[in-house]
């Protein structure tokens, strides 16, 4: 489900089986890297969309967790940890953090959630079916480990 008020409508009467939160978390600058930076974004946006459309009605695609790259990781992170302690709170069992971004996996330990780390892999000069099969590859990766988490709490 996505987070719009249509799809929470579907999520208030069915609360009891959606239990899974996919937060991206979307790096952000006006100068440094700018390429690199939203080739990140854009990436995990499209991963996690298609999380959503393939596991609708047992998860919820919240808004992305954005932060400025210069952000000091100590500030990011504290700013990350309110997100999760709410959607906790909202009886979110699973939460599942996606990005593009390897610093986050220096400090995952601290995190309340599980952190999946993908590669970026441009797309930019891929036709349609290639990048298809290029993100259904990386889907039908993920599900294991998704399907794993569930089992395992």
């Amino acid at each position: 489900m996505k987070w719009q008020v249509k799809e929470m409508d579907k999520f208030l009467q069915a609360k009891e089986y959606v239990d899974t939160a996919f937060l991206p978390l979307i790096p952000v600058s006006g100068h440094n890297q700018l390429k690199t930076i939203v080739s990140m974004g854009e990436f995990i946006t499209i991963m996690t969309n298609e999380l959503e459309r393939q596991f609708q009605g047992r998860a919820v695609l919240f808004p992305a967790f954005t932060y400025l790259k210069s952000e000091k990781e100590s500030e990011r992170e504290q700013r990350l940890q309110a997100w999760i302690s709410d959607l906790q709170e909202g009886e979110m069992k699973h939460i599942f953090l996606l990005t593009s971004d390897a610093e986050w996996k220096m400090n995952e330990e601290s995190l309340n959630a599980s952190l999946i780390w993908l590669p970026t892999i441009p797309l930019e000069h891929m036709d349609l079916t290639n990048k298809q099969q290029v993100i259904a590859e990386q889907i039908k990766q993920l599900v294991p480990l998704l399907t794993n988490k569930w089992q395992n709490l």
